[in-house]
């Protein structure tokens, strides 16, 4: 399970360093994506697999469905761990989440999100974690 919050600087080369900790887990090649609120999805390859499954089921002749698959499909990358541990955003990925120079990698359970610093503090102040709490509740889960 992925969890923590780690911040790092792009290179202008684009590339980026995936903490050690979040590494061991991903393996030395993992899928990079658009996410969902602006941010960057990144799996490993089983749990990549899993959702591309799922991708699969999904009606053809539904609009939103096609569009929900093109948009995390069109997007997704293999990306490939280097030496010193960074790996090589491709162009259309920073630009959609406006990665310029520093992130925030943040582990969410199944997969690593990568934020600009910018937007990771926008969402933040957004969040009211009482309100979410009591959605949850909703859900079956309870704090």
């Amino acid at each position: 399970m992925f969890m923590g919050e780690y911040n790092h600087t792009i290179d202008p080369k684009g590339r980026i360093i995936i903490p050690a900790k979040f590494r061991e887990d991903l393996g030395e090649q993992f899928v990079v994506t658009k996410g969902l609120d602006g941010c960057l999805f990144v799996y490993d390859e089983q749990e990549w697999r899993t959702f591309e499954d799922k991708l699969k089921t999904l009606p053809l002749n539904s609009k939103d469905a096609r569009n929900f698959v093109r948009f995390f499909l069109a997007g997704a990358a293999y990306v490939e761990v280097d030496k010193q541990g960074r790996i090589l955003l491709p162009t259309v990925l920073r630009e959609f989440a406006e990665l310029e120079k520093e992130a925030v990698l943040v582990g969410v359970a199944s997969r690593v999100e990568i934020w600009s610093r910018a937007r990771w503090n926008g969402m933040e102040e957004y969040v009211d974690a009482d309100e979410i709490a009591e959605h949850m509740q909703n859900l079956g889960l309870i704090i």
